[in-house]
């Protein structure tokens, strides 16, 4: 698979050699977290980044997810690439109606920007509160989901577990659904029975509220794979909410503070821990269908 010809000193790669992937998926299925890195080349990092990360360009990630039997995927914009989406724009305009986009939004985006960036492909907006990264005022979150609550598009949360609690409820009164991020960034830890963690369960029924299964590594405290001490809250998550459920791999891993995940192990993982055929269909294509409204082709074309 191709990789990154440029990698900043201590800036880790992704693995080339990975797992096996032991079970087939169903047609269509996604990958809802991903991200992209230029090339710099063509697509110039913002000069206000807080790091720089390797080259991880379009051409890679198709290259990993036809490794995994991945026909569909969701680009969240990076923040060293800032407010210019140019290079999720592009490949989701090669990606064949296959490609979503998360964007980040300048606080005056316009009506008419929005509607652009929806026939581009573009379906959510994401927002860090996160320690290590920029936080957004509450108030530019409410004023962007009225913005974009008529394109029905959502709202997507980089949280963890010092910020989460103070989110949670809200969450819960914006016009739009929201998307944790990584599991809410809870702490494995911590235990399942943690209030954080049941307070996430409790979502269980509200239709607007949804959870990537994505972040396993972030939410370890072993740092190692497989990460296993983050699977019990996978296996929670999946048995108490399979319609509201979302798989991601979180490729090329930016910023990582582990041992660099193997996406072939982490979808393994999250298949032995999501064992029904009708859950895998929901959370792998159903569910990511009903939030990014990719295009119905046939699915054996490819994206180039």
């Amino acid at each position: 698979m191709e990789l990154s010809t440029t990698q900043p000193p201590g800036e880790p790669l992704p693995l080339t050699a990975l797992q096996r992937v032991h079970t087939s998926l169903p047609r269509g299925a996604c990958d809802t977290h991903t991200h992209i890195f230029g090339p710099a080349t063509q697509f110039p990092y913002a000069p206000e980044r807080t790091y720089t990360p390797a080259d991880a360009p379009f051409k890679a990630l198709l290259a990993l997810h036809r490794t995994l039997g991945i026909e569909r995927g969701v680009l969240v914009q990076p923040g060293c690439h800032g407010y210019d989406l140019s290079a999720v724009l592009d490949a989701v305009a090669r990606g064949q109606g296959q490609y979503r986009a998360v964007a980040l939004l300048r606080d005056d985006a316009t009506a008419d920007e929005v509607a652009r960036l929806d026939r581009a492909g573009v379906r959510g907006v994401r927002f860090n509160f996160v320690a290590h990264l920029q936080n957004t005022p509450w108030e530019q979150v409410e004023k962007t989901a009225r913005l974009i609550a008529p394109f029905g598009w959502h709202i997507c949360i980089h949280s963890d577990n010092l910020s989460l609690p103070d989110l949670l409820n809200k969450l819960l009164t914006l016009p739009v659904p929201f998307v944790l991020d990584h599991m809410g960034r809870v702490s494995a830890d911590k235990g399942v029975d943690d209030p954080l963690f049941q307070a996430m369960l409790a979502l269980a029924g509200n239709r607007s509220a949804w959870v990537k299964v994505s972040g396993i590594d972030r939410i370890s405290g072993t740092g190692k794979r497989p990460f296993a001490d983050g699977n019990p809250f996978v296996r929670a998550l999946v048995q108490a909410m399979p319609d509201q459920i979302l798989w991601g791999s979180d490729w090329p891993h930016p910023n990582v503070r582990t041992e660099m995940p193997d996406e072939g192990q982490l979808l393994n993982t999250f298949l032995a821990l999501c064992p029904d055929a009708a859950d895998r269909q929901r959370i792998l294509v159903d569910n990511p269908q009903q939030l990014y409204r990719f295009d119905e082709p046939d699915l054996k074309g490819n994206a180039s």
